[in-house]
């Protein structure tokens, strides 16, 4: 193990530029709800991730062979639970403006330090507790329980946010004997089977829903997207491929509670994205949620470089 005073740089670098592509995941599958049914978004995406994947597998000094794996269950559930991930985050993005939607989602960093205290047994101190907590006020704040009833689309964006968490603990725990190309290989196999599956089964439109009902994007018909939108096709497939092999990385070389908080670079990514593309920003509220999720982030981020600085001098106080 690195002595705790070696700052993790590599998986720090890893989770900002991580960050920074999967924005423009965000972005391009916005743009694209308005139109096109979320699984054949999903199978184009997939097919140019797999691109991506398989050109870094083929690149790289361990070849094709470390697809080869003793852990296919571990690789199942772990694919299931990116799966229901994406999908609820994706649906319940297009029925929000992106930087609430992420913002709400940025829940799951916070759970990220939770469950690495409960599942993997690392060390969470009082004053993270205390930034986890005002986290996740920041959520209630964003779900807008004073307006009678919490949003449906902010539900599926905490149920995505508790799943992306989980998949993080699976990457901690498959580390010491799977690859960041191998994990993302198995996603992109499973994005691509899934989607077809349900290409097959919905993909006619007869199961179309109401347009602005919640799960209007998930069941719409397939049609053959224009050259005007493939601007959008590709840069989701590149993002997710470039972004999803980054942040593995960053949560297989560095412990997941450091890693978490360099997430929130996605969120002036969003609200950025919001601006020029969309023309929406947050309303006084949101900027509220916004303003306690992100300050949370950045706080535990502080008292970690704090600590750091601290132990080149000094044992760890073990009050973080």
């Amino acid at each position: 193990m690195a002595h705790p005073s070696k700052p993790p740089i590599g998986g720090i670098f890893f989770a900002l530029g991580g960050g920074i592509t999967l924005s423009v995941n965000d972005l391009a599958i916005k743009a694209l709800s308005g139109t096109y049914a979320l699984h054949q978004v999903i199978l184009l995406r997939a097919l140019i991730g797999m691109a991506i994947v398989l050109a870094v597998i083929w690149a790289s000094r361990s070849g094709f062979g470390q697809l080869l794996t003793r852990r296919p269950k571990d690789h199942l559930l772990r694919v299931s639970i990116v799966m229901v991930s994406n999908v609820t985050y994706f649906v319940g993005l297009s029925l929000m403006p992106l930087a609430d939607a992420v913002a709400t989602a940025f829940v799951a960093p916070m759970l990220v330090t939770l469950m690495s205290a409960l599942i993997l047994g690392e060390h969470v101190g009082p004053r993270r507790w205390a930034a986890v907590a005002v986290g996740m006020l920041g959520v209630v704040v964003m779900t807008r329980p004073g307006a009678g009833v919490i949003q449906p689309a902010a539900i599926l964006v905490l149920i995505s946010a508790f799943c992306y968490a989980s998949s993080h603990m699976m990457t901690r725990r498959m580390r010491d004997t799977e690859s960041a190309m191998t994990l993302n290989f198995f996603v992109q196999v499973g994005f691509i089977v899934v989607s077809l599956g349900f290409g097959l089964i919905a993909g006619d439109g007869h199961l179309a829903q109401p347009k602005g009902s919640t799960w209007e994007f998930l069941f719409r018909p397939w049609h053959v997207p224009p050259v005007a939108d493939w601007w959008a096709f590709i840069a989701t497939g590149v993002a997710v491929g470039v972004g999803g092999l980054m942040m593995s990385q960053a949560y297989r070389t560095s412990e997941a509670a450091l890693v978490a908080p360099f997430e929130y670079i996605g969120m002036p990514m969003a609200i950025l994205w919001g601006v020029l593309v969309f023309g929406t920003w947050p309303d006084a509220t949101a900027w509220v949620g916004i303003a306690l999720i992100c300050g949370a982030g950045l706080y535990t981020l502080w008292r970690e470089t704090m600590r750091r600085k601290d132990v080149d001098v000094a044992a760890p106080s073990g009050d973080l």
